[in-house]
């Protein structure tokens, strides 16, 4: 269908050919019946089996899956393309002598092509008349430079397109640069492409494994039928098929499924036995059958003795003739291609005959070995019979016998499972109960571990609490002693400084010497008020270097450590991350002072 698209849809923009015959030489070439727009046939003498080019197999446009790409052929046999006018365009073949244009390998499922050198005034309208010749396209996506990519319907169409590759497209009859480029036609990988391709692989792997059930479940043996259960009625149809020929086997096979399954008790054994005599009886059927199967092989072998005599005797005919053609009165008379041939003749036959008259003999020396038997075996054969009759009466007792043995062995297994099951529920009940008690005593025995650990855990807690206490005491009473202490020092000390306040008043002088560093204090504290968390020096000489910047850390940091009721230096942080920060304590120093 996608060969049939290139001429035969009847397209809304019909394409002119001003040459027919480059038309059809070049649907010659890819192995088409060439057609003319209106679907006539071109070449009414056509044969699509021959092309215009030998050593290029023909395609097959209706075959889903072809391309129109030829296969390789020999280098020095060009490939002929010819000009392709369309509507809008003209496409010029490539040189034949070039090798044929490079392509990435084919995505999975591409139906997909990446169209490259296209000319800069190039539509979409022009490209779907050139490309859609190739089959229906689904999509155009044109960039806005000189590449598309071409979406179709089919993945064959992607092999017409390829065909396209290194053709110079001419827009109209300008010769503009813009008007004209050489065609790239590439593979391209689409996600819709893949999808639609995994989704198929998908589709044919459930198919397959469908057909693989399928033969499967036709090849799987026929499992066996069911086995009825026992009953009344069922043993009579058993008992009936046991007599048939034709049903003994699935009649034998129930029977011992039911002595396997256990069926066979007191009520049912006298069943049990006369379904088991059929089966005796059956015996007798049994050498019948195989009396006959005996005869006729005597008699098979009957007839294959005469048979084998009869051809030994026409191969006794052919030696003789053999042998006569080998004496001098007819031997001269032959070539010698004609005595070679004669003398192989009988030698081969000669061996042949030397087979079959051996084989002859085995038969009749067994024959001979089985007539001996017999005759050394009828004098006694009458004492046998007789012996057989009394040793099959003297069988016949001993069953008997046997079988009312089994029947009392019956009744008194039966006695003793009824004394078994007895004595059984009751052990049982004694274990049950015991099991119970050993459980409980368990389960106690638990409880009382369990309740023993909790004790002395409690009377650990109660040890430490009372360390606690007692440690708590000691400290109380530390505590009060060191208070004690501070507050008799603290006396002492303001004792020391009334005796001695006047003569530091006279000798001390202010720790502030100039209104600079009056100044500077203020600033600072406003600072430090503002940072309730302190401040390194450095941050605080940044904020001052600001305002003047002939300030230095030094005479800054002497300042503050000469304050000392005003700022006070901590440290903050562990290790690396050990910091010192000033802070603003003048509150609490107005207090002290």
């Amino acid at each position: 269908d996608g060969g049939r698209n290139l001429s035969l849809e009847p397209v809304p923009m019909g394409l002119p050919m001003s040459d027919p015959s480059a038309w059809s030489t070049a649907m010659n070439n890819l192995g088409m019946a060439p057609m003319g727009m209106t679907g006539q046939p071109l070449l009414p003498d056509f044969d699509p089996a021959l092309g215009m080019m030998t050593g290029i197999p023909p395609i097959n446009p209706m075959m889903p899956g072809l391309g129109i790409v030829p296969p390789p052929i020999p280098p020095d046999m060009p490939a002929a393309k010819e000009i392709i006018h369309c509507k809008s365009c003209t496409l010029f073949p490539p040189n034949p002598h070039l090798p044929p244009p490079a392509t990435r390998e084919r995505p999975p499922g591409c139906k997909t092509v990446f169209v490259g050198g296209l000319p800069e005034n190039g539509t979409e309208q022009i490209i779907m008349e050139v490309f859609e010749q190739c089959g229906e396209v689904i999509a155009i996506r044109k960039s806005k430079k000189n590449f598309c990519h071409i979406r179709f319907a089919e993945e064959f169409m992607v092999d017409k397109a390829l065909y396209l590759s290194g053709y110079r497209i001419r827009l109209g009859s300008s010769t503009d640069k813009k008007d004209t480029g050489r065609l790239h036609v590439d593979f391209a990988q689409a996600r819709d492409d893949l999808y639609e391709w995994e989704c198929k692989q998908r589709m044919l792997a459930r198919e397959e494994r469908h057909r693989r059930r399928l033969e499967e479940e036709r090849f799987r043996p026929p499992s066996p039928p069911p086995v009825v259960h026992y009953s009344d009625h069922e043993c009579s149809i058993v008992a009936e098929k046991l007599k048939d020929d034709t049903k003994f086997l699935e009649a034998i096979q129930t029977l011992l499924t039911w002595i396997e399954r256990g069926e066979v008790n007191r009520r049912t054994a006298n069943n049990f036995y006369s379904m088991i005599q059929s089966a005796n009886s059956h015996i007798r059927r049994l050498v019948n059958e195989k009396a006959a199967h005996e005869k006729e092989m005597e008699e098979a072998k009957e007839k294959f003795k005469l048979a084998l005599s009869g051809i030994l005797v026409q191969f006794e005919q052919i030696v003789a003739v053999y042998h006569s053609a080998s004496k001098q009165k007819a031997w001269d008379h032959f070539t010698k291609a004609q005595r070679k041939n004669i003398s192989v003749w009988c030698k081969q036959a000669e061996e042949i005959r030397n087979i079959h008259n051996d084989e002859l003999m085995g038969i009749r020396r067994e024959e001979e070995m089985e007539m001996s038997d017999e005759e050394i075996e009828d004098p006694s054969e009458m004492k046998e019979t007789e012996e057989s009759a009394l040793v099959s009466q003297v069988e016949a007792l001993k069953e008997e016998n046997d079988s009312l043995r089994w029947q009392l062995d019956a009744y008194r297994n039966e006695v003793e499972l009824l004394k078994q099951e007895q004595g059984k529920a009751s052990r049982d009940e004694d274990t049950t109960k015991e099991q119970q008690m050993k459980l409980l005593q368990q389960a106690l025995q638990g409880m009382q571990k369990h309740l023993l650990k909790v004790q002395e855990e409690y009377k650990k807690r109660e040890a430490e609490l009372e360390k606690v206490r007692e440690d708590k005491l000691k400290i109380e009473t530390l505590l009060e002693n060191l208070k004690e202490q501070e507050s008799s020092t603290s006396r002492v000390c303001a004792c020391s400084q009334e005796k001695e306040g006047p003569v530091e008043k006279t000798s001390s002088s202010s720790p502030v010497r100039s209104e600079r560093e009056v100044l500077l204090v203020g600033i600072i504290s406003t600072f430090l008020h503002v940072h309730p968390f302190g401040a390194s020096i450095e941050y605080i000489c940044s904020y001052l270097q600001r305002l003047d910047s002939k300030i230095c850390t030094a005479e800054v940091e002497v300042l503050m450590t000469r304050l000392q009721n005003t700022f006070r230096q901590e440290l903050s942080g562990v290790g690396a991350s050990l910091e010192k920060r000033w802070k603003f304590c003048g509150f609490d120093g107005l207090k002290m002072t």
